[in-house]
């Protein structure tokens, strides 16, 4: 005799109303925890890149706690050679300061001779508009400057906290295996192996495609404006390459930095616009070409999902979403595909697929159907 409850059934409105319920707390626990999950995230992304360097030294006979920690000290010295880099093209900068300066002053007096004389604003008043918003500026200087040092300490916590995180991922992974199989025992343990190797592949590929990507671009990029004859054309070309983790209007964002150096430190505004020239010429290989031969279809997210889904990470995690938006949302799809339920949600992140051309006559219907029959039992075996 069957004891079980017997299963209630929802109105419609019903489940509609819990569904929303349900994604309206999921998204509030996603910004509340951010100080937790952000460099969770990022820990995950990273042990996924270090994992093969971590299983190369075992395979090697090194003890896993070893490796572990030499994939550790590696992914510092490389942080820490990164910033070191940046910082000695940065400190470059001190010496043509008192340069910038006078150059900027001498446009500041350009704009003021121009409004006064074809704008009839008198530099009386633009001498009160400018004192005004400078002492404002002076009154939140101490704000700006509370609040940059508070994000650098919270960056350098955080990136201990995601080399942490990196040591215990990469040291008790046959431990969270393990907890999976536990949590899916109704799920077979090859179909648990075939989607943690999914996304492990999604990720590595994505991730080593994009480090591939910001290697090609940097160089094209200091290339040009080596040929342009832009100072600093490593540092800038490089900082622009960075910029490619936010999809879309990311190397164009990273192309005002050099214009607007270019226009303060030389007399020739053509070259300024050949700066952004270049930038948004690069930007548009890397769009149509490099990425997705590179990368390929690993993170097959169609553009308006991808779209959509920086919208919606900006909005949650701010300036790491935007950085983590496609990863995440790769991940994601991989496990919609995974369930029976949720696979139309996968579908729907994923590329549109062609439209078939429209049949024109019987005969072709005719001769079309055998294939077509053939290919869904073979979709239907691989099921």
């Amino acid at each position: 005799m069957d004891n079980r409850a017997p299963e209630v059934q929802l109105p419609s409105y019903a489940k509609i109303a819990c569904v929303l319920i349900s994604i309206l707390i999921i998204v509030y626990g996603l910004y509340e925890l951010r100080n937790l999950l952000i460099p969770l995230v990022f820990a995950i992304l990273f042990s996924v890149l270090l994992f093969p360097l971590a299983q190369r030294l075992e395979k090697w006979r090194v003890p896993r706690l070893l490796a572990v920690i030499l994939c550790l000290i590696i992914t510092l010295a490389a942080i820490v050679g990164i910033l070191y880099a940046f910082s000695l093209q940065i400190s470059n900068f001190a010496e043509i300061v008192p340069q910038l300066i006078e150059r900027g002053s001498n446009y500041i007096r350009s704009l003021q001779t121009y409004a006064d004389e074809n704008l009839n604003i008198n530099r009386q008043r633009q001498v009160t508009e400018a004192t005004k918003y400078l002492n404002q500026l002076l009154s939140e200087a101490g704000t700006i400057l509370t609040t940059t040092l508070l994000a650098t300490t919270s960056t350098l916590t955080d990136i201990v906290l995601v080399l942490l995180f990196i040591f215990f991922f990469l040291l008790y992974r046959d431990f969270f295996r393990s907890f999976f199989y536990k949590v899916f025992k109704d799920v077979g343990r090859t179909k648990i192996d075939a989607v943690l190797y999914r996304i492990y592949a999604v990720v590595k590929d994505y991730l080593a495609g994009l480090v591939l990507v910001i290697l090609i671009i940097g160089t094209l990029m200091t290339v040009g404006l080596l040929i342009l004859g832009v100072d600093y054309a490593v540092f800038f070309g490089f900082f622009g390459a960075c910029l490619v983790l936010i999809p879309y209007f990311g190397i164009s964002l990273g192309s005002l930095l050099p214009a607007a150096y270019t226009l303060v430190t030389d007399d020739n505004p053509l070259k300024a616009l050949g700066a952004i020239g270049i930038f948004l010429f690069v930007q548009t290989i890397e769009g149509n070409f490099i990425t997705p031969y590179i990368v390929g279809s690993k993170v097959s997210i169609n553009p308006l999902a991808a779209i959509v889904v920086l919208i919606l990470w900006e909005q949650i995690w701010g300036f790491p979403g935007l950085i983590l938006a496609l990863p995440m949302t790769a991940i994601i799809k991989v496990l919609f595909d995974a369930v029976d339920a949720l696979r139309p949600y996968g579908f729907l992140l994923g590329e549109a697929e062609k439209p078939r051309p429209p049949i024109k006559n019987l005969n072709e219907l005719t001769n079309q159907l055998p294939k077509r029959a053939k290919k869904i039992g073979g979709i239907e075996e691989k099921e």
